[in-house]
């Protein structure tokens, strides 16, 4: 990059390079590891059996286990691993067992361990062998033998060595007894003494459950060493077997350098160098063949041998899914027990005594004496007595409105707070009938389902494979009936034993799960009540100290000014607009701007702008240009710290300091603002002009540098940034403590055998301390790689320099601290080759075991663990660590359905015209690779150099000029065929659209300019055009997507990563601004700006050389000149400032903030990752909903109307079809639950999608406590709304049937008055008949409505008359005859002759059917009745002549009750009727 600085303009080196790191090494090589995970996971599934579960993984040394109790249970146990079994005495034995024994030898240990740390090289000349070091590590080695021998005298040598850390121990005391021999002292055996520090992990039983849950179940991690060794081995033979015979090359002479070779490519350090060294020395001819060799070799350790080791150590920290489950109750009610107590600044006022404020009566004659009254009381008195008072304004309008002397009426706000109480009470009154119903509906419709089944429905129907949604739904409806008790009689008969035996523990599972939904609603209420109890409390303490809530104990709760701060602390910009009718959300155009602006207040917006201004204008300080002499400088200074004193004063009068609910300092990032702000003022109000180095006038200089933080604590999502990263702090300081333990046992072991033995002299001449005084010749050279060929007698520059006998410039084992020092440089991949190469040169080439072990052990499982710790710290702040397999996949299914977007496609026109056949050629699968190979065979164009003076140019721009033509045609024909408007929707269209139109100016300017401008813009095109092709396949889509998606997510944190990096670079510019260039700081890498600062920062985030740097920052004199006044005057360093610097950042950064991405891009990279044979909605079911989904929804609005959700649901196929003939009560809860959801209003892509993905899943699995709650009760709600309608309908049904029954006996009434006039006219005797003459009314009534249409619907229906009692009945053998009534004849008025005597007029209602039905069905109305009155009278029917005498005597029109008690007599008796012919109806709707 600094070369490519040197000979191209800034700005480009900068953006190409950073580009590339971002992208290719931070989210690109992530998805590698990503992959890994996911694939691990789901081999581990397949081979669960070979590893074995977690929990059977019981070790003889842990001291509890898992033991069965007799009624059933679990319980932990504690094993007395120390049970004596041996012959010692009785109070050996106790005193061996006792915890006072136990800390001594762990004390003892810790000894140990620092007078191992305390040594240190102290010369040539002193004898070693016999000093105090030696005979410490004497007595404590007598002191653990003797402990070994205690304890198997007490626990017998079988019951010592049963014990997996005895074995261990003993180890320990075999090979420390042989080191402390004089001849093996300071060798190799060195590894057991320093390996008594591990037997300090008992102290911490954290850390000891961490280990073991670490290392434990070594299977896994054991069979990955093994096959990494085992690779190493393979590979180091068959590069051994390529390149010995290769000249010139000594990497791979013999098996160990070639061994050496390879780990060095493992490890990424220097492998370019390997590779580069072999390709020299095989010439250009075998050149490919090796780079792709090493290459391919490169890749597969670092993004796929490396993604293992994480993939195993995230599975070791993985939890078993019941284990999940609990601890996700135990979570819940942890979290229930923290919200009942309140703060402990807030707790303080407890102590004081109760002060309640009292009632202040004036105009009061002292003759009286009043009690004391709280105010509070008297406020909750008043309050009522307004409330009864709007109640009796309410219950007793007329007299409110009448009454003269109180003409006032109830407010809208009294009236909306008494509706509010009423719902209240109603909606208690529902709770406590909810379980009764439910258990009602329940069996009603199991009955129905039931009676369907037992009368065979569904047979004869052609077998079919069930959607998903039909089998949850058949789940939960099963799970149902069981969990309210059916009648087991009447299912299990007919059942065989096995049947018999499966449904009772189906029965048992299904009252487990009601005792565990017991336990959550338990939860639920106890979380309900501490949040009860906090706001009592909290109000306990506002009422009885009068103190409480009020900011700085001096403004009042309720005081004007604290009002009018909080509308201006707590004012922003909200933009959603609710409907009036619904109360939905109304989504905007800009909802997306809208929301970004209501992230935060607009207080708070105001000062994430002046901070952002002031880290602008402290960017423009360095050594040369100080804000204490520069006054523009100092503005951007007062403008902060004014603009922060008044949001200050602002928050503490509206919120308060600390003593109130909401105070200012309530947590850490209030106490960084306050620390920020004085900081800022103490240095406004001092301005040092000058500052020594290291003095307290620097130290606050570089406080100041944490001005940049404040937006960490401004925006909200900052906030959880660094919660998620300071919540998981105790799992990330276990792994430090690891790794520490790790890098002290090296350390320890480099000291006694490396401590002076790295020195040299640096005449390479010289081998002798003794012989290196005076001077010599040094030559100089320009390049490593350049060697110049001098002629006969010509000498190479040089110069002369004293002899020094001096250890390695960067790395030295003479003490502890510079060996971990080392070593953690070490740890970090940098500088171990040639710390390996310093120890096999000086010391010897077996002591490179030694750097390789500590690189594999650190490399391997100490930076793998950091990046699986912070993973799951990552997953468990989101809450997805304690999620089980179903409810992750319910979160990733959730994600990717807020990404799935309805198909922009337009349909094909309706015709067969030119569009229609554009639409099916651009649609056609060979249409669209054919577009795709040429979009990569545009891009092969660009694998040879594009360069104005080279000839080749021309025609390779030449060949793109046409590939773009064809491009323009291609996007030309699919606007033919969807129409402008269609091809806009869609944004892949509108990407393809952008590159062309860019394709084509650079067409216009290529022929116009033909400049180097022209040819990089043409390179451009091409790289924009190749990114197209990703959205054309399944796998590369959703690469892409985890990519993008990934970096939309990790926004903020990104963001968090360059505050901090830009806090650190002000730091530099004060502490290193004016360092000396050195091996690696030059004029490129330097701290002498802010800018570039944040370059080498950048830098040092990619682990390039961090250490060199780090080491050219410590220079310190004789190497430099120092200044006692000003920190700007030296060129000298600053040791202990570098070392806390660089090493802080580098773990912060690089160990921390990175893996955090990598959280992200697995967490992100699962939400696509998803196969057919899962349970959730895969692709296949997506892309089918969004094909429907288009086929509904013809305007492509992306919202339909409720109604339309029927026809999308019978369209949809496959594994969300909804089969009517058998889930037709599935299909009626899908509709109901959209129309209760969206009242009826529109539905848009997402509710759909949403109310499927809840019916495809088992929610009992699927969904967590408070959610599943929610959607059952939910389920239940709409279970019981369909139940009534369907019983609704069904009465309908009836009524009709009824209705049609009445009309069609009508109908042959009415036929048969008119057979009966004829018959009357002919066979009527006069003289032998009396009979009675109607009036005229009762004529003229009969002829209009003789006169009335016999198919009119509004026609009223005949009714029997009241006093029948009995059943009608019909001659089935003559068809002819009347309906005759037992007892009676019922005759139409028109076959009353004319001379008949008057009588009451037969009346014949209609009106509105539907009204009829509301009346009859309440009761209000009585069917009409017809009498009349009629002497004797001579019938014939058929031939058959008959004389009777009939006699209908008037009935007067009952009264109101009697009627209505007939009524319901005659309507339940048609009901029974009607429902005996009818009775499964029921099923049917």
């Amino acid at each position: 990059m600094y070369r490519a600085i040197d000979s191209f303009p800034r700005w480009r080196s900068y953006f190409y390079f950073i580009t590339l790191i971002f992208f290719l090494a931070w989210l690109v090589k992530n998805v590698f590891i990503a992959v890994i995970i996911e694939t691990f996971a789901e081999i581990r599934v397949q081979f669960q059996q070979m590893w074995g579960t977690r929990s059977s993984t019981t070790s003889t040394a842990t001291t509890q286990m898992f033991h069965e109790d007799a009624a059933g249970g679990w319980q932990l146990v504690a094993v007395d691993v120390n049970k004596p079994q041996g012959r010692a005495p009785a109070c050996l034995q106790k005193m061996m067992r006792s915890s006072v024994f136990h800390m001594f030898i762990l004390s003892m240990v810790t000894v140990d361990v620092i007078v191992a740390a305390s040594n240190y090289y102290k010369g040539e000349n002193f004898r070693r062998q016999y000093d105090e070091f030696y005979l410490a590590e004497v007595a404590f080695t007598v002191l653990f033998d003797l402990e070994a021998l205690l304890k198997i005298w007490c626990l017998g040598f079988t019951g010592y060595i049963s014990s997996s850390l005895h074995k261990f121990e003993l180890l320990l005391v075999i090979g420390t007894t042989l080191h402390v021999y004089p001849d093996l002292y300071h060798s190799q055996f060195t590894y057991f003494q320093v390996l008594r520090v591990v037997r300090l992990i008992k102290i911490s039983p954290a850390l000891e459950d961490f280990v073991y849950k670490i290392f434990g179940p070594g299977k896994k991690l054991g069979s990955l060493v093994v096959f990494t060794a085992s690779l190493l081995i393979v590979m180091s033979a068959i590069s051994l077997q390529m390149f010995c015979f290769v000249e010139e090359l000594d990497r791979f002479t013999t098996f160990p350098r070639a061994f050496m070779s390879m780990f060095q490519i493992l490890t990424q350090e220097g492998w370019v160098d390997v590779m580069d060294q072999t390709l020299n020395a095989v010439g250009h001819m075998w050149a490919p063949v090796v780079a792709i060799y090493f290459i391919l070799y490169h890749l597969f350790a670092t993004l796929i041998l490396l993604s293992l080791f994480v993939a195993v150590i995230l599975d070791n920290l993985e939890l078993d899914e019941d284990l999940k489950k609990l601890k996700q109750l135990k979570q819940s009610e942890a979290n229930a027990d923290t919200k009942e107590k309140l703060p402990l600044r807030l707790r303080i006022f407890e102590k004081f005594p109760n002060r309640p404020q009292m009632v202040k009566i004036s105009k009061l004659p002292s003759d009286f004496t009043v009690p004391k009254i709280r105010e509070s009381f008297m406020k909750q008195f008043i309050d009522r007595q307004q409330q009864d008072t709007c109640c009796l304004f309410r219950i007793l309008p007329s007299t409110s409105s009448s009454s003269s002397d109180n003409p006032k009426r109830p407010t809208a706000e009294d009236n909306k707070y008494i509706d509010q109480k009423l719902r209240k009470s109603v909606f208690s009154i529902r709770a406590r009938n909810l379980l009764e119903k439910e258990t009602a509906v329940t069996k009603i419709l199991r009955a129905c389902t039931r009676q369907r089944m037992l009368s065979g429905s569904f047979e004869g129907q052609p077998a079919k494979e069930r959607s998903i949604l039909s089998v949850q739904h058949h789940i939960r409806q099963e799970r149902r009936s069981l969990r309210h008790g059916s009648n087991s009689q009447r299912i299990s008969r007919g059942k065989s034993l096995e049947t018999l035996t499966q449904d009772h523990s189906n029965t048992v599972r299904y009252r487990n799960a009601q005792r565990e939904d017991s336990e959550i609603k338990m939860i639920q209420e106890k979380k309900e009540q501490a949040e009860m109890k906090r706001k009592v409390q909290e109000e306990e303490l506002r009422e009885n100290h009068p103190y409480f809530d009020k900011p700085l104990f001096i403004v009042g709760r309720e005081h004007r000014f604290r009002n009018f701060c909080r509308v201006v602390v707590r004012a922003r910009f909200n933009a959603s607009k609710t409907d009036p009718v619904t109360g939905a959300v109304k989504n905007t155009k800009y909802h997306q701007l809208y929301d970004l602006l209501g992230l935060v207040t607009y207080l708070d917006w105001v000062m994430i702008t002046v901070t952002i201004c002031s880290c602008i204008s402290m960017m423009f300080e360095s050594p040369f240009r100080r804000v204490m002499h520069a006054p523009t400088l100092q503005i951007a200074e007062y403008v902060f710290v004014i603009f922060m004193s008044i949001e200050l004063n602002l928050k503490i009068m509206a919120d308060g300091l600390f003593f109130t609910p909401t105070a200012v300092i309530r947590d850490f990032g209030g106490v960084m603002d306050i620390f920020i702000y004085l900081v800022s003022l103490i240095f406004l109000c001092w301005m040092p002009q000058n500052v020594p180095a290291e003095s307290g006038a620097q130290l606050l200089m570089v406080l100041r540098c944490l001005r940049p933080l404040r937006i960490f604590k401004l925006v909200p999502q900052m906030r959880k940034v660094v919660r998620e990263l300071f919540s998981g702090f105790k799992e990330i300081f276990l792994v430090s403590i690891l790794l520490l333990t790790l890098m002290l046992v090296f350390a320890s072991f480099g000291v006694q055998l490396f401590a002076g033995k790295l020195a040299k002299c640096n005449d390479p001449n010289i081998i002798r301390r003794e012989d290196c005084n005076g001077i010599f010749r040094i030559n100089v050279s320009v390049s490593k790689n350049l060697n110049l060929k001098l002629r006969p007698g010509e000498k190479k520059p040089g110069f002369w320099v004293p002899r020094v006998w001096a250890n390695p410039r960067n790395f030295n084992f003479d003490n502890v601290g510079n060996a971990m020092l080392a070593l953690f440089e070490v740890l970090s991949l940098k500088g171990w080759v040639e710390v390996r190469d310093v120890i096999i040169h000086r010391v010897g080439p077996i002591h490179g075991i030694y750097i390789h072990v500590f690189v594999f052990l650190g490399c391997m499982i100490g930076l793998t663990l950091f990046v699986g710790v912070v993973i799951a710290n990552f997953n468990e702040n989101k809450g997805t660590a304690l999620l089980t397999v179903d409810q992750r996949r319910w979160e990733d299914l959730k994600s990717r359905l807020k990404i799935a977007q309805p198909l922009h496609l337009p349909p094909r026109p309706d015709n067969d015209g030119f569009r229609a056949k554009m639409y099916d050629i651009t649609q056609h699968p060979f249409f669209k690779r054919t577009i795709a190979l040429l979009v990569l065979a545009q891009s092969v164009l660009l694998s040879v150099k594009w360069d104005v003076e080279d000839p080749v140019t021309v025609p390779l721009a030449t060949m793109s000029v046409v590939f773009t033509f064809i491009f323009v045609l291609e996007v030309t024909m699919k606007i033919i065929a969807m129409s402008p408007a269609g091809f806009w929707q869609s944004r892949r269209n509108r990407y393809d659209l952008l590159v062309t139109s860019l394709g084509v100016v650079w067409v216009v300017l290529h022929f116009a300019l033909l400049n180097a401008y022209t040819y990089m813009m043409g390179a451009c095109v091409i790289v924009f055009r190749f990114f197209s092709i990703c959205g054309k396949h399944v796998t590369l889509k959703m690469l892409l997507l985890t990519v993008v998606v990934s970096m939309y997510k990790s926004f903020f944190i990104i963001v968090g990563m360059f505050l901090l990096l830009l806090c650190y670079a002000f730091a530099g510019v004060v502490l290193f601004g004016t360092v000396k260039y050195g091996e690696n700081i030059n004029r490129h890498a330097n701290f002498s700006s802010a800018g570039k600062a944040i370059t080498v920062l950048f830098r040092i985030v990619t682990g390039e050389d961090w250490n060199k740097i780090m080491h050219d920052c410590m220079v310190q004199p004789p190497f430099c000149t120092p200044d006692e006044f000003t920190y700007w005057a030296t060129d000298c360093g600053n040791y202990a400032g570098a070392l806390m610097y660089f090493c802080s950042f580098y773990v912060i950064i690089a160990y921390i903030m990175l893996n955090l991405l990598v959280a992200i891009i697995v967490e992100n990279f699962s939400l696509f990752y998803s196969t057919e044979e899962d349970q959730l909605l895969s692709y296949n079911d997506l892309r089918h909903f969004q094909i429907i989904w288009n086929m509904v929804d013809d305007k492509r609005e992306g919202v339909i109307p409720t109604f339309r959700v029927k026809f999308l649901l019978r369209l949809l196929r496959g594994r969300l079809e909804v089969d009517l003939d058998k889930d037709k009560l599935l299909f009626k809860h899908m509709c109901y639950e959209m129309e209760r959801l969206h009242n009826g209003g529109d539905v848009t892509f997402h509710d759909v999608l949403s109310m499927l993905s809840y019916r495809s899943v088992d929610i009992r699995k699927s969904l967590q406590l408070e959610e599943l709650l929610a959607r059952e009760q939910l389920e239940y709600t709409i279970e019981e709304e369909v139940a009534k309608q369907t019983i609704r309908m069904w009465l309908k049904k009836c009524l009709k049937r009824i209705r049609a029954k009445q009309q069609q006996s009508c109908s042959i009434i009415h036929s048969l008055r008119e057979s009966q006039q004829q018959e009357l006219s002919r066979f009527l005797n006069p003289p032998s008949i009396e009979t009675t003459q109607p009036s005229e009314d009762t004529n003229a009534n009969s002829q209009d409505h003789n006169t009335q249409p016999e198919t009119s619907s509004q026609q009223q229906l005949l009714s029997p008359t009241l006093s029948d009692r009995g059943g009608s009945r019909q001659d089935a053998a003559d068809p002819g005859k009347p309906q005759r009534k037992f007892g009676q004849w019922r005759l139409p008025s028109a076959a009353i002759p004319e001379k008949t005597a008057p009588v009451n007029k037969m009346r014949c209602y209609s009106q509105d059917p539907e009204r009829e039905e509301e009346e009859v069905s309440k009761g209000f109305l009585a069917p009409k009745p017809i009498s009349h009155s009629v002497s004797s009278v001579n019938l014939r029917f058929g031939g058959r002549t008959a004389m009777k005498s009939v006699v209908c005597k008037m009935n007067p029109m009952p009264d109101t009750a009697s009627c209505g008690s007939e009524v319901k007599k005659w309507w339940t008796r048609q009901l029974t009727v009607e429902s005996d012919e009818s009775g499964d109806d029921l099923l049917d709707i």
